[in-house]
């Protein structure tokens, strides 16, 4: 039977037993135990770190053989006093002093874990996140849920000192196009009917402008049915913000002011403000990305010109079909890349969509791999383009210039982490600003919304939003951090005769706007202020932070690639007078594995 706490009040936790002198009570799991007999050492662990604890020949026999039971994640509450150590550990923080216990309790024992907990682990994921609940003891983890922690804390902060009011919007929703599949909740009141879960609380925070809170703030939970990912769950946090009477620069500069007291008083680092600016084409154009890592170099360049007269079918047709050609110059890239590597490169290249790369390897002396259908000096005329120098790979695609731009926005970021260019201590924050408001639909031949729709066009692009789409550009930014996006913002179409045109020029009828969107519309026509906001993701700016590689990692309860717990295996089945009372019927169900 376990011992009671009663008259014992935990004083300090372990990792803040740090001097000698006084007496004091710690309360944790046993991270480890050394018994040499007349000596027992125990390593008590909390979420702060850990405190060795002292059993020898003067302790009491009852404790000491207490002590001598113990094993590993038992539970203990221990009193006594701090003494310096005899032998020292300076890598830890508690590592000058010990407890000599003079009482020792054992709240709970624990069978045997399924894996050691330790700092370090090669135990496969799948086992950890079954048991996520010992996992989560481990430091590496309490240390990014900390710190996820201390990040939300220093984001309510921040906004409440400017100014905004934090408000909670509905979970259960109307179900609204935002991009991505709803998670659909069934109504028992009004049966065939269903609620949605947020994707965004987009359309709520638009009607608190129209109401007259002229700054919002809320830690937002949304949820969107879709392909995961590393950097993303089906369930997430949102820093979600609205702004009234504002343009997109006094959005940006608020956020500017958040990312810079997040990132001193979270991780102490420094960050200069204003952020960069880069427009969507300039990104594209330089990086091949919409979410640029500018750590790093190997910037795309345009040698169409370059290259125009040399007689290489490959570059010829791509220049006549409207495309470029275009480069990347690896520097110090020819020793890493061996033409198998190179060879691997190539069929990344075709993954992507495009026919191939040409490629320059300059090693002792340059090895062009379309040599032959060069003129005396082209060489050195392209070399020169892109700067190369002996040591250098350049990497060349030529075809329609949007798959160039891709395929070689894809293959510099493979060039970086291979020669291991990309410093992970450094933070390079960039705004992209003037976003596209229409994207090409290939398939069907269509113009087709980039954004939700009541994102505001740029007002020199109006004139175009009948007759010419890709010249439309939405007052609209992306916040990118370190190659990953954090946030997307806009301004906000307040005009009802405006809106009401975006709505048409997305081809929606009137039925569908007044079904989809009629309350907002309708709210609109009562006065709107000018508003636009942001949603910045909190887990994905955690991670970084973290240097966590996945979401999961700074996700407590996290979900895996099929959008399953594996701790508590959900989703799953309910029985069938859950579902009569939903009137749902489940009309096909997939064999378990």
């Amino acid at each position: 039977m376990a011992d009671s706490m009663k008259g014992l009040k935990r004083t300090h936790y372990c990792g803040e037993v740090t001097e000698a002198g006084g007496e004091a009570v710690v309360g944790g799991f046993v991270d480890r135990i050394r018994n040499k007999g007349g000596v027992i050492f125990i390593v008590l662990r909390d979420r702060t770190g850990v405190v060795q604890l002292l059993f020898n020949e003067t302790t009491d026999p009852a404790i000491f053989e207490k002590a001598a039971s113990c094993r590993s994640e038992y539970v203990l509450m221990a009193k006594g006093e701090v003494r310096e150590r005899e032998s020292k550990n300076d890598k830890l923080k508690t590592g000058n002093v010990e407890i000599f216990v003079t009482d020792l309790r054992i709240l709970a024992k624990a069978q045997t874990p399924p894996f050691e907990i330790t700092n370090e682990t090669n135990v496969k994921e799948e086992l950890r996140l079954k048991y996520r609940y010992l996992d989560l003891r481990r430091a590496p983890l309490q240390e990014n849920i900390i710190k996820r922690h201390q990040l939300a804390k220093v984001t309510r902060e921040y906004f409440y000192e400017n100014g905004f009011l934090e408000i909670e919007t509905p979970m259960m929703m109307k179900s609204t196009p935002e991009g991505a599949r709803d998670y659909l909740i069934p109504s028992r009141v009004h049966p065939g009917k269903f609620y949605a879960l947020p994707q965004s609380p987009q359309i709520y925070k638009q009607l608190l402008m129209v109401s007259g809170y002229d700054r919002y703030i809320q830690l937002a939970r949304c949820f969107r049915d879709e392909d995961l990912r590393a950097d993303r769950q089906p369930e997430f946090t949102q820093i979600d913000l609205e702004m009234s009477f504002v343009d997109a620069e006094d959005i940006q500069e608020c956020v500017e002011g958040f990312v810079k007291r997040a990132f001193k008083e979270v991780m102490n680092v420094d960050i200069p403000l204003p952020l960069p600016r880069l427009t969507f084409a300039d990104a594209m154009n330089r990086y091949g990305s919409d979410k640029p890592d500018t750590r790093f170099g190997f910037e795309i360049q345009d040698i169409t010109d370059a290259v125009k007269d040399i007689d290489f079918v490959v570059f010829r047709s791509a220049v006549e079909d409207g495309g470029s050609v275009r480069a990347i110059n690896v520097k110090n890239g020819a020793a890493a890349y061996t033409r198998k590597e190179i060879d691997k490169l190539v069929e990344h290249a075709k993954g992507i969509g495009a026919k191939g790369l040409a490629y320059i390897r300059w090693a002792d002396e340059p090895n062009c791999s379309f040599k032959k259908f060069l003129k005396d000096g082209d060489l050195e005329k392209i070399c020169s383009a892109v700067g190369a120098e002996q040591g250098d790979l350049v990497l060349i695609c030529a075809d329609k210039t949007k798959t160039v731009l891709t395929t070689l926005g894809a293959i510099r970021l493979i060039c970086g982490k291979r020669l291991e260019v990309i410093p992970d201590d450094q933070y390079n924050f960039l705004w992209i600003t003037e976003m596209p408001f229409f994207e090409r639909d290939e398939e069907n031949d269509t113009w087709v919304a980039a954004h939700h729709p009541f994102t505001m066009p740029m007002e020199e692009c109006l004139e175009y939003l009948d007759t010419d789409p890709a010249n439309v550009r939405a007052k609209a930014w992306d916040l990118v951090l370190n190659g990953t996006e954090l946030s997307s913002g806009s301004m906000r179409i307040t005009d009802f005769e405006l809106q009401q045109k975006m709505f048409e020029a997305l081809g929606m009828t009137d039925e569908e706007i007044q079904a989809k969107f009629g309350f907002l519309v309708d709210a609109y026509r009562y006065g709107a202020p000018p508003h636009g906001g942001m949603g910045i993701g909190l887990d994905r700016l955690a991670m970084i932070m973290c240097k966590a590689e996945s979401l999961r990692d700074v996700t407590a309860f996290p979900k895996v690639q099929n959008a399953s717990e594996l701790m508590s295996e959900c989703p799953s089945a309910v029985d069938a007078d859950s579902l009569d009372v939903l009137g749902i019927s489940v009309t096909a169900k997939e064999e378990d594995e």
